[in-house]
């Protein structure tokens, strides 16, 4: 991996570490009934550094490909549980897990998002992706530009 992409990955992971320091009452249980898409109607959007992060997550496992998930849940969701919890994208963090807390307040990521967008923009990004297309062209980016991808807004 490049330095410039390492040094993106570096960036996003500080801000993921600056919203872990706020002081608002979070306590993700781990339960993954927020991860299960389909049932919840919410896929997370991602930025390119978020989906850079989640793809070296999964790599980290050993990984190479984003799984199919016929039951629409989360690619990641393995027994129940995150496999990339610790590279989990910041909707994942802040907005779709009722059993943490529920949707953090616009007023309190507003700051942190307008970072993860400008990191976006540097990267060449568009806005968010849904989440399994998002990390697919962040592991295989020569192939997501030939598939084509679902872009979005957050």
């Amino acid at each position: 991996m490049s330095a410039d992409l390492r040094a993106i990955a570096g960036e996003v992971r500080a801000i993921y570490r600056e919203w872990e320091q706020r002081p608002l009452e979070r306590q993700c249980t781990g339960r993954g009934d927020c991860c299960r898409f389909r049932m919840t109607g919410r896929t997370p959007f991602l930025t390119k550094g978020e989906a850079l992060v989640a793809a070296l997550a999964w790599r980290a496992a050993g990984r190479t490909a984003v799984p199919e998930s016929p039951d629409g849940a989360c690619p990641f969701l393995k027994g129940g549980r995150c496999q990339i919890y610790v590279g989990r994208p910041f909707g994942c963090r802040t907005h779709f897990c009722d059993a943490a807390g529920g949707p953090a307040a616009r007023r309190d990521v507003r700051d942190l998002i307008q970072r993860l967008e400008d990191i976006d923009a540097r990267m060449g990004g568009s806005g968010g992706v849904n989440l399994p297309a998002a990390v697919a062209a962040a592991m295989d980016p020569a192939g997501a530009r030939r598939r084509g991808g679902s872009s979005g807004r957050r």
